[in-house]
């Protein structure tokens, strides 16, 4: 089984105007391209350091911005991945960080609220200020494959993305907005260690370039196979790269070196 996947790579404003713009035409590319799913990075639609503008722009999953894309999916036939959009919880003022998984038929199959948040002191970061923890790990059978989702910080918990191999996941998104000082010493060496040690697909679409002033991102957008293979990798500008996705390779890999068949959990458990 094989699938044309997209990482869109961005360089997202605090402008949600022109950020959704240039989203909604790099969905019509990824159809012209014959793409079975296209994905955005994290906080795609707004990156600013306003909190009270972070709660006036976000939306329920019901809202007129999941609309639209859901809208785009069905006209084009296409699945999306909305790497994150602030997500508003009744009666509270913290947002949740919300990934927002959509079929070709304009369906919402999964909503993925990100676990672990950024709080580094190192980069005057605390997530958690405004931010709720999700609570819940998603694995989905999807069109392309059975889909785990995560979002940016979760990729340094290796334990999350064992939990979604051992549920059957054979593709992992990580939408992100990876700082540009972490992400020159720990992105590819990280999204590589999660895809060789469980075997699957990583899907990877990051943040790049300035954002406001003290925010920059790494960039790097990439696709990595369950060998640990880059099978696309982005340039340092906001674009569209794509790869194929085969999941018999996967199969035949994991039968051929069957590694998670090998885990003493018993020995290592907490």
């Amino acid at each position: 089984m094989k699938n044309k996947v997209g990482v869109v790579q961005m360089n997202s404003s605090a402008n949600v105007e022109e950020n959704l713009a240039f989203a909604l035409l790099k969905i019509e590319q990824a159809a012209s391209e014959g793409l079975d799913l296209i994905s955005f990075p994290e906080t795609f639609l707004y990156i600013g350091n306003d909190h009270q503008i972070k709660c006036k722009i976000a939306q329920s999953l019901d809202g007129e911005i999941v609309q639209t894309f859901r809208d785009f999916a069905a006209k084009f036939k296409l699945s999306i991945l909305m790497g994150s959009i602030y997500e508003k919880i009744p009666n509270d003022d913290r947002l949740f960080n919300t990934s927002v998984l959509i079929n070709q038929q304009g369906e919402i199959v999964a909503a993925y609220r990100k676990i672990h948040l950024f709080d580094a002191p190192m980069l005057g970061h605390k997530e958690s200020d405004g931010i709720k923890a999700g609570n819940t790990p998603i694995v989905i059978e999807h069109e392309i494959g059975k889909i785990g989702l995560t979002i940016c910080y979760d990729l340094r918990f290796p334990e999350l993305f064992r939990h979604l191999t051992l549920q059957g996941a054979e593709i992992i998104f990580v939408p992100s907005a990876f700082f540009l000082y972490t992400g020159q010493h720990h992105w590819l060496q990280l999204l590589t260690a999660r895809a060789i040690e469980n075997q699957v697909y990583i899907v990877a679409p990051n943040q790049w370039g300035e954002h406001h002033q003290g925010r920059e991102s790494f960039g790097k957008s990439v696709i990595i196979d369950p060998w640990g293979s880059i099978k696309c990798l982005a340039e340092d500008q906001p674009v569209l790269v794509s790869a194929e996705i085969d999941l018999g390779y996967l199969r035949e890999l994991r039968s051929s070196m069957p590694l998670l068949t090998h885990r003493r959990p018993e020995l290592y458990q907490d």
